[in-house]
């Protein structure tokens, strides 16, 4: 009777061990991602203002063109762990590299559509001719790099689902720094300019895939694994990853809605808008950690056939989602005088960031159950569900927004909507949990 107490402890002692040593460095790894993007900023900044909103212009078309293939992450990392969790690790490699044959065909596909059309698709932003043409030449050269960043992402799955965060962390720091290198020596040294830039981050970005290769080549002869590409386990893989495609894609409507109505609110509330969103970005970072050891563990439990454990690393995993949501909400109200003046100096955009500030910091415990609860049902392999939810939250979320200016709302009321979409998202994936249906043990769905 004494030692009853003990175990509901320990368990809770063997999850937290497990959650530190998975999110810590996938957090580490999902920081790095953005530095390849500052550190480009950094560098092309000082050959001229035109050259950086070229830059710009490219950036942003090219983020937007690889996060729309995220599933390729999270859809591989659930199937790999399944397997890893029944003790098929042939299968669970064989599982990865179907994902990784799909992200090279996907990337393919990409780079085919970008090169013809990257003047059209620069021209939508409306940018100046000078600046349109460097938009275009490193927009043309670094979409060279897009079936790397895909590979790469579905390699990053493979390697989670495995259970190693470790081997993601330092290879997206050893790309970083030769990302930095190459562009200094392109830019500068070569006097290649922008287009130095572009293939110095292109170079960076192969290495990376080249490394995960390396890698998941070695376990795949360690273990038998077959490296032909089998056309029915890319179609499942494709399948697999349909649902979070349209899940990712309603996410970023959500956050073009937003920024759309607070540029129709005025300049000072589009940059405030911009200094909210990349806080809010960053704080995401932290949470999506979380979420991604979620995916793992859960992945892993499941393909095990341990529901029990799978609900028990669930509960606390929400209960860590709640706590880190909690103290980065307090470190932004606290952080508040300090972060603010880093961005701007107009005391009208600071007045007008603050009250939104503070919706963001008081969200943040919201915030953290939803990726939590995002990263078991993604783990669980519930996509078709996480499709629709987003699509009901989408639905619900956008006409509230959309009324902020008829209704005279300010920068304070767009971001409360955001609160009010990410309730929306907390309860249709709370009410999944708690309905159990996501519990679906063995080495597939």
């Amino acid at each position: 009777m004494t030692q009853a107490p003990a175990r509901p402890r320990a368990v809770r002692r063997q999850h937290d061990r497990e959650i530190i040593m998975l999110a810590v460095p996938a957090f580490g790894a999902l920081v790095a991602e953005p530095l390849f993007v500052m550190a480009d900023s950094a560098i092309v900044g000082h050959l001229g203002t035109a050259q950086l909103a070229g830059l710009g212009i490219a950036s942003a078309l090219l983020m937007t063109a690889v996060s729309v293939f995220v599933f390729l992450a999270y859809a591989t990392t659930a199937a790999v762990a399944r397997r890893v969790g029944a003790g098929d690790l042939p299968s669970a490699i064989r599982q990865g590299m179907d994902g990784i044959w799909l992200a090279l065909f996907l990337g393919a596909g990409v780079v085919a559509v970008v090169l013809p059309t990257a003047p059209a698709l620069v021209d939508l932003f409306g940018a100046s001719d000078t600046a349109s043409l460097y938009a275009i030449t490193y927009l043309r050269i670094s979409s060279l790099g897009i079936p790397a960043m895909l590979i790469v992402l579905a390699a990053t799955g493979v390697l989670r689902g495995l259970q190693d965060t470790r081997t993601p962390l330092y290879v997206a720091v050893g790309g970083f720094a030769a990302n930095g290198v190459l562009n200094v020596a392109l830019v500068y040294g070569a006097g290649f300019g922008i287009a130095g830039s572009a293939w110095g981050t292109v170079i960076a970005q192969w290495g990376m895939a080249a490394v995960y290769l390396i890698v998941v080549l070695r376990g795949a002869r360690k273990h038998g694994a077959s490296l032909r590409p089998d056309l029915a386990g890319i179609r499942a893989s494709a399948q697999a990853g349909a649902p979070l495609l349209v899940r990712t894609l309603s996410l970023r409507a959500i956050l073009m809605i937003t920024t759309a109505v607070a540029a129709r609110l005025g300049d000072s509330d589009i940059a405030a808008h911009q200094i909210i969103l990349s806080l809010w970005s960053l704080l995401a970072f932290a949470l999506d950690a979380i979420a991604i050891a979620g995916q793992a563990i859960i992945g892993r439990y499941l393909g095990a056939g341990d529901a029990q454990g799978a609900r028990q690393v669930c509960r606390r995993m929400v209960e860590w989602g709640f706590a880190v949501g909690a103290v980065l909400g307090v470190v932004v109200v606290l952080a508040r005088p300090v972060f603010l003046p880093l961005f701007t100096s107009d005391s009208t955009v600071t007045n007008t960031a603050l009250p939104a500030l503070m919706i963001v910091a008081l969200s943040q415990p919201i915030s953290g159950i939803v990726f939590v609860l995002d990263g078991v049902l993604m783990g669980a392999g519930d996509g078709p569900y996480l499709a629709w939810a987003m699509l009901v939250t989408l639905v619900v979320f956008a006409p509230f927004a959309l009324l902020v200016p008829a209704f005279g709302g300010g920068l304070t009321a767009l971001w409360g909507t955001m609160t009010l979409m990410m309730t929306v998202r907390l309860l249709t994936l709370w009410f999944r949990t708690r309905s159990g249906r996501w519990v679906v043990t063995g080495a597939a769905l």
